[in-house]
């Protein structure tokens, strides 16, 4: 009995253990995917926002990149005009027409930013700030909106060709007078401060992006001085 024990007892065996190489399978996949979508993360981090030497200023120019122009400030308002056509036969004015118009009238304020170079940009390491210096304010032509126009007409007798001439010479003279308008001193503070605030807006954030965090863009046009 003791012979048969002894016989028995080397034949036991323990079944190795299978879970844990198949698991190490599994992941392995999964641990390929992560790596490989860290490494297209980096890529384009370094290819988009990376500078080797730290550069702030060509980062900033990367928000520039696409946009050509900035419309940063659209004014809506009315204009007056008053044109008077007199029908004559010979030396005797036979009648006299007057009429008034007002015409609504939008102007669009724009930052051209095609021309916008490394010479336009600075900035100052010990204190976190990117200076950028804007060219002019470019305006664009009047766009009269002669549907909701208001027009008030007096006279006896209005031709159609009176008509004409008195809608034309209206049109002509609030295109003027809007032009004059937007360049109201007023109107072009107002301009002015919101290119600063849009482009501020425009610069600040790709610059926290890019690593540079909570810096300070102080934006000033041509012929000002830096705040």
């Amino acid at each position: 009995m003791a012979d048969d024990l002894k016989t028995r007892e080397p034949t036991v065996q323990v079944e190795p253990r299978r879970d844990q190489p198949l698991a190490r399978v599994q992941a392995l996949p999964w641990l390929i995917v992560i790596v490989l979508l860290a490494a297209v993360a980096w890529l384009g981090w370094r290819a988009f926002f990376h500078d080797e030497e730290g550069d702030p200023v060509g980062s900033a120019m990367l928000a520039f990149e696409k946009q050509n122009s900035l419309t940063v400030f659209a004014s809506r308002f009315e204009v007056v005009a008053e044109s008077v056509n007199t029908t004559s036969v010979g030396p005797l004015d036979l009648a006299e027409t007057r009429q008034a118009s007002i015409i609504p009238a939008n102007v669009e304020y724009r930052v051209d930013l095609s021309g916008m170079g490394r010479e336009r940009m600075r900035w100052d390491a010990d204190s976190e700030t990117l200076s950028v210096v804007l060219p002019p304010l470019r305006i664009s032509r009047p766009n009269l909106d002669e549907a909701q126009a208001k027009t008030f007409t007096e006279g006896v007798w209005v031709t159609r060709n009176a008509s004409r001439e008195l809608n034309r010479n209206n049109s002509l003279q609030a295109e003027r007078k809007a032009a004059a308008f937007a360049k109201n001193p007023e109107v072009l503070a107002l301009a002015r401060q919101a290119a600063k605030e849009a482009v501020r807006q425009n610069l600040a954030i790709p610059m926290q992006v890019a690593g540079y965090g909570d810096v300070t863009v102080d934006v000033r046009f041509d012929g000002e001085q830096p705040s």
